[in-house]
């Protein structure tokens, strides 16, 4: 008998679903929205978790064998002993991918033409036909710095606008059979880019970019990974999308590029704080367009809905021994 504990919002369908699974026993608990602990005799069995928070007092998970969060980010799960454990790991890979590439082609379309500056324009009354204002985005490359789910759905979308994808990775992209993807999106197969640069040649990666959009997740090695002389290296027209974490960037290095116009502008939805003071100075930059971390949340129509799908096919695939969707590797459940 497997025993899971379920500590996430309720996709009724797909609970219902599973059970009907023989040898299945699921327990739910009212989802907390932060870590907190829970009661030691609820956890003493579970050998499966499905949850945004490990509880805090997660070494009275005993019998733990598997978590599944419900967020990319996985954080949560470094360093709290589950490869001493031997506890595998997976994460909600995938499921943010179509809204935040989508967030991305807008701010694409909307940095290329300066909506903000029509926006402005129509708030006060202005007629400016300007040619700032009339862009086409055919033609444009943008630059990958990272070539993740995300950045996969992005160079989908883009590459049907006509724009060339170019990519900056640490290793050869491979095909993600074993990643979630919403069916029809993304690059499974991973040949869309018409050119891919290595750790080592940033310089080069970001000398021909229209647009850099960064698609890692942030870690110790990726935190201030965009230093000056990288924006320095792009050209004076390119902007900055930031859909991944704000620290990707150093701050105060990002406020000096704006200023100093050594890029054109930005797009940001990740910060440095939150939430971001009104008296930051990113608010009232004219070249700045900034979202309130809304390109992919638990707030997206789907969220709940696929977060529960991908689970429901982990837990066949654990069931009958096959590799699981968006598994963790030590390595990264070190940190690293």
């Amino acid at each position: 008998m497997l025993h899971i504990l379920i500590d996430m919002p309720i996709h009724q369908p797909t609970l219902d679903q599973l059970r009907t699974l023989p040898d299945i026993h699921i327990q739910t608990v009212p989802y907390r929205e932060h870590a907190a602990p829970l009661p030691a005799e609820l956890l003493a069995d579970p050998q499966i978790l499905f949850c945004m928070w490990p509880p805090t007092n997660f070494t009275d998970c005993k019998a733990l064998k598997w978590v599944q969060i419900s967020s990319v980010g996985y954080s949560q799960l470094t360093n709290i002993g589950l490869n001493e454990r031997h506890i595998r790991a997976t994460n909600a890979q995938g499921v943010f991918d179509v809204p935040i590439a989508e967030w991305n082609m807008a701010m694409i379309f909307m940095l290329a033409r300066d909506m903000r500056g029509m926006f402005h324009n129509q708030d006060n009354g202005i007629w400016d036909r300007s040619a700032r204002f009339q862009t086409e985005l055919r033609g444009l490359t943008i630059g990958l710095w990272g070539y993740g789910g995300i950045a996969r759905e992005t160079a989908r979308l883009a590459k049907h606008m006509g724009l060339k994808v170019h990519v900056l990775v640490r290793s050869p992209i491979k095909a993600r059979h074993n990643s979630f993807c919403v069916a029809g999106t993304g690059d499974i197969e991973g040949v869309l880019p018409d050119k891919v640069f290595y750790t080592g040649e940033e310089t080069a990666f970001l000398s021909r970019l229209d647009m850099l959009v960064l698609a890692m997740p942030l870690t110790a090695q990726t935190r201030s990974i965009v230093r000056e002389s990288h924006l320095r290296a792009l050209p004076p027209t390119a902007f900055v999308l930031n859909p991944a974490r704000g620290p990707l960037i150093d701050e105060a290095v990002l406020l000096k590029a704006l200023r100093e116009k050594w890029i054109a502008g930005a797009a940001l939805d990740t910060h440095y704080y939150y939430p971001m003071p009104p008296d930051h100075p990113l608010w009232q930059m004219p070249n700045v367009i900034m979202t309130p971390h809304i390109s992919g949340s638990s707030l997206s129509p789907h969220y709940v809905s696929r977060t529960w799908q991908i689970f429901a096919e982990n837990l066949m695939r654990f069931r009958t021994g096959q590799p699981l969707l968006n598994e963790l590797s030590p390595a990264q459940l070190a940190g690293g």
